[in-house]
């Protein structure tokens, strides 16, 4: 009588209805080493390539990305939970990066010359190093991918994918769009694998770098794993964004700025507003035109118009959120609105707002990754200062006020983070720099910046003639 062994399976689940959407087979060592191989030898042909090349492919998978974005929208609000309208928000800025990226690739990574002491000439190269894999989370499903995949095709890289198990259904799309717009074969490969088949994939000779989006805790792990193999690394991880809100901003801009700060993407993204650190003297208004706004929102089905956030996107996720904010209560935060896990079907979690947040709370001291907001009390705009850099996080932050030019000194000389917004919250731009410092990790996306990551810069020196 002959066994049949039943492979070990990945399952998606709508985060709306609790309800399995597809199951995929996890792939075997054997898949993995023979991927890796057809990576390096498409990397060989692809770095030979000009800069034109390159771009025109890039730009096609702009254009198939767009193509398919009703297709691509609807996977991945079926995956985790994001309202339909952002995720045809993320597909747009999915294709404004690779327009972005392949416009501008020649002049980021163009040659470099310089006069050396003995009056022979200098050469500086940007050269492209290799396979490229990348460890990505579900939050973004599309841009996360694009982000870092498609400035380093630009590079001349080529690129592994190992997505969260839940959004596989949009790895894989995502695989087809590429390999429609007319990329080579090779060049861009999904990876459908458990932890211990990704650590060997760190260790594989023909892998040159990795980048992670993720937790802090991730980022240490594979940072140490990289780290210990050798391999370049960029780490893009969590954050406890603080957004200041001085005595002159305009309070309805700050109120309703914040609130879509706080829940968009159901709240569910590491560069979020988190902590709203408003001046005594505004302190009061604030809180009570937040805490309504709050209250309004509409949670409900994602891809109703009508719904303002939908669910978290697992289980898992809504109960660390849950426990989060019981022990922040427990510690003394008092809960203004939501802070209950509903009835129902579904990983749906209400706006919740915390006041008297303190350090020694998670929603002070950690990331809260769901629409919980901390209020704090500031006592004038330097106390609101220190409290937002009392943080092991800087990725981004936020500071509302109507002298411009005040809080762009603000901007520039006191917030500790990555990335700063005035008078708006954050989301990424095509030509602006992404990253954080501290335990938001290291390494820049975006704007130029993520090219040349990953790149060797060589130096060619040449002798006077």
């Amino acid at each position: 009588m002959e066994t049949t062994i039943e492979k070990e399976t990945i399952k998606t689940i709508n985060p709306s209805n609790g309800k399995e959407l597809k199951s995929y087979e996890y792939m075997t060592s054997e898949d993995v080493e023979n991927t890796i191989k057809k990576s390096h030898e498409a990397f060989l042909d692809w770095k030979t390539k000009s800069y034109e090349e390159r771009g025109k492919i890039i730009k096609a998978i702009g254009e198939e990305l767009q193509n398919h974005k009703s297709e691509l929208a609807k996977i991945m609000t079926d995956e985790m939970g994001k309202l339909l309208k952002q995720s045809h928000q993320e597909v747009d800025l999915c294709a404004g990066i690779c327009e972005y990226s392949a416009k501008k690739a020649s002049e980021v990574l163009k040659n470099e010359e310089r006069e050396l002491q003995d009056g022979g000439k200098g050469i500086i190269t940007y050269s492209p190093i290799g396979v490229i894999y990348g460890i990505q989370p579900w939050n973004y499903p599309a841009y996360q991918v694009i982000r870092y995949s498609i400035s380093n095709l630009m590079a001349g890289n080529s690129v592994l994918l190992k997505h969260a198990a839940n959004v596989t259904g949009t790895a894989k799309l995502l695989e087809s769009i590429y390999k429609s717009a007319g990329l080579p074969e090779g060049l861009f490969s999904v990876l459908v694998i458990d932890h211990d088949q990704s650590n060997d994939v760190i260790k594989n000779k023909l892998v040159r770098g990795i980048t992670l989006t993720g937790s802090p805790k991730a980022g240490e792990t594979i940072g140490e794993k990289a780290g210990k193999a050798l391999k370049k690394s960029v780490l893009e991880l969590g954050s406890n964004d603080a957004y200041i809100v001085l005595d002159d901003a305009d309070l309805d801009l700050a109120v309703k700025t914040c609130v879509q700060g706080r829940i968009y993407n159901n709240g569910e993204t590491c560069i979020a507003a988190k902590r709203f650190i408003v001046v005594d003297a505004i302190y009061d208004d604030f809180r009570d035109a937040f805490v309504k706004a709050m209250k309004d929102l509409k949670v409900g089905d994602p891809t109703e118009e009508s719904s303002d956030m939908g669910p978290m996107a697992r289980k898992d996720l809504r109960e660390k959120l849950h426990d989060q904010v019981e022990k922040s209560i427990a510690n003394g935060a008092k809960v203004l609105c939501g802070g209950e896990i509903p009835d129902g079907d579904g990983y749906f979690y209400p706006a919740t707002v915390l006041e008297s947040v303190s350090s020694g709370q998670p929603a002070y001291d950690d990331e809260l990754f769901g629409p919980v907001a901390a209020l704090i009390k500031a006592k004038d705009e330097d106390d609101a200062m220190r409290i937002a850099n009392d943080s092991r996080f800087g990725l981004g932050g936020g500071i509302f006020s109507k002298d411009i030019e005040h809080a762009t000194k603000l901007a520039e000389n006191h917030f500790d983070t990555g990335m700063v917004f005035i008078n708006k919250f954050g989301l990424a731009e095509p030509n602006m720099p992404f990253g954080g410092v501290k335990d938001s990790g290291f390494g820049r996306e975006h704007g130029g910046f993520g090219m040349k990551e990953f790149v060797n810069v060589k130096s060619i020196m040449i002798a006077k003639s």
